[in-house]
């Protein structure tokens, strides 16, 4: 099963790290999160229950189109349009161009992880 780690921090602190990384300074481990977020409250929106409900429809049924899943999942295609596109750039779905302009979700993922600190 494939996971994708997600962390949580400051824009100003994911910029020193990613400079830190650039010089060679640190070197990122094989389980640092590959996905980051300012805020926890962020995090949670993206993936709140109704949007892991679709990413979980789109697991199991494998749609073949926005069009299809909109005709399961009741939400409109524009709708379901800019929410995967925003899931896109986290990583959670892949969005496949096809045929037509169609344009075919894929889970990439069946898990999360979340990493951060408190203080």
């Amino acid at each position: 099963m494939k996971t994708l780690k997600i962390g949580i921090a400051s824009y100003a602190e994911m910029k020193a790290r990613t400079m830190a990384i650039a010089r060679g300074e640190l070197r990122a481990k094989p389980g640092d999160p590959t996905v980051w977020f300012t805020s926890p409250e962020s995090f949670a929106k993206l993936l709140s229950n109704r949007n892991r409900a679709l990413l979980a429809q789109i697991a199991d049924t494998h749609p073949e189109s926005l069009h299809e899943l909109a005709a399961t999942t009741g939400r409109t295609s524009g709708n379901l349009s800019r929410t995967l596109r925003t899931m896109e750039r986290y990583g959670l779905v892949r969005l496949h161009k096809g045929e037509r302009g169609k344009v075919r979700p894929e889970v990439p993922y069946r898990e999360v992880q979340l990493a951060m600190t408190l203080s």
